[in-house]
């Protein structure tokens, strides 16, 4: 996606059910107008022995000037993801929108 309004609306959307989910950053790093940002996201609940369950993400960034990014990159590892949701039993909030089936998977640079 491209554009100001575009990034807002994907961003607004993509977290509709998931308001009690938590993302705190752990580390970054930056190199000229590249940053890596470590994160976890942490969901909602504990395990039976009290732990959250919680996955690693890494984000890629690149700023584009002017107070604006031109580039932006998650990975996530899902097996791990997945095996949290179906262990907590946790289903979406309402209003919740699932990820596109078939995801532009162009990573490359602008």
């Amino acid at each position: 996606m491209e554009g100001i309004d575009a990034v807002r609306e994907f961003l607004v959307e993509s977290m509709v059910g998931l308001e009690d989910w938590r993302f705190p950053v752990t580390a970054a790093a930056v190199t000229g107008d590249m940053a890596i940002v470590k994160w976890d996201q942490v969901l909602p609940g504990t395990r039976p022995d009290g732990s959250r369950r919680v996955q690693s993400g890494l984000s890629t960034l690149v700023y584009g000037g002017d107070g604006r990014f031109r580039y932006e990159e998650d990975v996530l590892n899902m097996s791990h993801v997945m095996e949290d949701l179906g262990s907590s039993r946790w289903s979406p909030g309402a209003g919740f929108n699932f990820p596109p089936a078939v995801p532009n998977r162009n990573f490359s640079l602008p």
